[in-house]
């Protein structure tokens, strides 16, 4: 009995020598093992990509990153939050992972805090809440020699491109040497000065990069170009074509814009359909290529941009117009890092479509697509001044979408197997002697690639046009068409190993069997929900043109239901009866939609909520039950 006394009363202090034990245990290891880590993630999600490691451990200098989160702003939003937690743990991991090189700093920004400031001053996004506080949520990175760099705001929806963010931001600050873009063109609106005439994407391009125009009579491309964009060029001749495959060959960076039907061809503005209609494609290198460019126009009327018409009794309307498309981010690749982070339409002026012929070199991915139901308009119809009936009466729908731009990558080899083909001659000595001169600058024939190329065609050139995505009253931008041309320089002139690190897995695990609940919701209730709205806007369209015509007939009665035969009324009554009642049935498909998912919802939260502590306290009872018994 004393020895079990005895052993008693030493157990609380060979417990406290345990814990004693074991946090200079972590004090002495904490050195040692602070870069070690472990991912027993399903999908990776700490595991960084060989091309971020080798960004950080080859980092010249050291670079700081301030990461500002409105922590109790935040903390309201459950998205919001975990978000947060995800940037935070792969700054860490980006931290271990530098070997010192990369400082990351957390700052909580409260308002009217120096932190607040701070964001304020480097052009972070202060998003509304709630509370009425703004929300912080964003990424200030800066090297040694002040050059600075942000991200605005990390939005959940962009958690899948969260690695290439950060990673080519890391790059950019330690390489801040603007990328070199070579651009041939035949487009009036590209061959501006770049700070005040030219289209907007051409003063975008200017301040993010060292521009490079080149000469329709080229004989040559400038050296040490990191990409080269080819938009609606005057077609090349053979030495020409063989300065871009050798380009192609040795560097791989390549944004090639053509058209089948452009209207800014001879420089006048998208709605200018007067402009003599042009056409663009790959020339050589679309056969070479195995990228098909379609002879016709596309017309979309599921994504069909409203243009003010006027009818022949000098009625004007606003109608969609078809061969204008706005591509939304529906349409578009979720997961290339070019397209990804938009979140508005880009829009088209009767673009091509774009595809990989079997034969490819190249493996391609569709960057943006039509809707479901477009359709091919000829091309030398779309390029003139069709009416939005025009080309609905035109119409043929297709059964799939249509690729609008894409991107595509792979080994090539040279178009040119016998070698450069001969300078074409002029005629006029002096332009032959400078274009032998400038010839002589040309490097040495390649059969094969260098590295793997990486190209972007785009269907279209009226996208470039301000009058296609910038409000002219104002200048405010409505469409992502230069941010879209912006990414894809920024992509190609990225590093290498980048350019293969499209998307990375998101840390939300998706509820699989609501998902398949909610597609088979959409099944049942879609075509009922179709029909009653096409009802729907029948009856609206009816019962608009009655009071429309009534109102004519009975102007000089100010209030026109005074006037009304007894038909007319009931008429009248009919039709309001039955958008009141259709309204209804669609509120409450909308409601049977729902019902299975939220009780699903409902009874996981029960057991997420009360399932652990539930069975903490019946293990409690019954570890309490047995030693009772003993």
């Amino acid at each position: 009995m004393m020895d079990r006394l005895t052993g008693r009363a030493w157990a609380p202090v060979a417990a406290l020598l345990m814990i004693c034990v074991f946090v200079l245990a972590n004090l002495a290891l904490q050195p040692r093992l602070a870069g070690a880590r472990m991912d027993f993630t399903q999908r990776g999600l700490f595991t960084l990509s060989p091309a971020t490691k080798d960004t950080l451990t080859g980092l010249a200098e050291p670079i700081d990153l301030t990461f500002i989160y409105s922590r109790r702003v935040g903390q309201d939003y459950p998205r919001i939050r975990a978000h947060a937690a995800r940037v935070r743990e792969m700054l860490d991991a980006y931290a271990s992972a530098s070997r010192g090189r990369l400082r990351v700093r957390y700052v909580d920004a409260t308002p009217f805090s120096e932190a607040e400031d701070e964001a304020l001053a480097a052009g972070l996004i202060a998003v509304p809440s709630q509370s009425g506080d703004p929300l912080y949520f964003g990424l200030i990175g800066q090297n040694s020699v002040d050059d600075q760099r942000i991200v605005a705001f990390f939005s959940p929806e962009q958690e899948s491109t969260l690695e290439y963010d950060l990673t080519r931001m890391i790059a950019r600050l330690d390489d801040p040497a603007p990328a070199r873009i070579g651009l041939i063109t035949a487009l009036q609106g590209l061959q501006g000065d770049g700070r005040e005439t030219g289209y907007a994407v051409l003063r975008d391009l200017s301040r993010s990069y060292g521009l490079e125009r080149i000469d329709p009579e080229f004989a040559s491309l400038p050296a040490d170009l990191d990409a080269l964009i080819i938009a609606h060029a005057e077609p090349l001749n053979d030495y020409q074509a063989w300065l871009v495959d050798q380009f192609a060959l040795r560097t791989g960076r390549l944004i090639w814009i053509v058209d089948p039907a452009a209207k800014v061809a001879a420089g006048g503005s998208i709605f200018d359909l007067d402009t003599t209609p042009q056409s663009s494609d790959l020339g050589r290198f679309a056969r070479h290529w195995g990228i098909s460019l379609s002879e016709d126009a596309v017309a979309d009327a599921g994504n069909a941009l409203p243009v003010q018409t006027v009818s022949p009794d000098g009625r004007s309307a606003i109608l969609g117009q078809p061969l204008f498309i706005a591509a939304t981010p529906a349409t578009m690749s979720r997961s290339d890092p070019i397209t990804s982070e938009l979140d508005r339409s880009v829009h088209f002026g009767a673009p091509g479509a774009l595809e990989l012929t079997s034969d490819s070199p190249f493996t391609g991915e569709a960057l943006i697509t039509t809707g479901p139901a477009p359709s091919y308009i000829p091309a030398e119809d779309a390029a003139g001044d069709m009416t939005p009936a025009e080309v609905i009466a035109a119409y043929d729908t297709l059964s799939a979408p249509l690729t609008l731009a894409m991107r595509v990558s792979g080994e090539l080899a040279t178009a040119f197997p016998d070698g450069p083909p001969p300078l074409p001659i002029t005629g006029d000595p002096v332009t032959d002697e400078l274009l032998q001169a400038e010839a002589q600058d040309a490097p040495p024939h390649i059969a094969r690639s260098q590295k793997p190329a990486t190209l972007v065609v785009i269907a279209d050139a009226d996208f470039l046009d301000d009058g296609f995505y910038i409000n002219p009253n104002g200048g405010a931008v409505i469409a992502d068409n230069g941010a879209f041309l912006l990414n894809a320089v920024d992509a190609l002139t990225g590093i290498d190993g980048l350019l293969s690190l499209r998307s990375r897995a998101e840390s939300r695990r998706p509820m699989t069997l609501v998902e398949e609940m909610r597609a088979e919701a959409e099944t049942e209730f879609l075509e009922e929900q179709m029909r009653l709205e096409d009802q729907l806007a029948d009856t609206e369209a009816e019962l608009g043109a009655l009071e429309a015509e009534l109102r004519e007939s009975t102007a000089l009665l100010g209030d026109f239901e005074v006037g009304l035969s007894g038909e007319s009324r009931a008429r009248l009554q009919e039709l309001r009866s039955e958008i009141v009642e259709t309204r209804n049935r669609l509120r409450s498909i909308e409601r049977d939609f729902r019902r299975g998912i939220d009780g699903l919802e409902g009874m996981l939260k029960l057991i997420n909520i009360w399932g652990g502590a539930v069975l903490a306290v019946l293990l409690g009872l019954i570890i309490w039950w047995r030693g009772r018994r003993s």
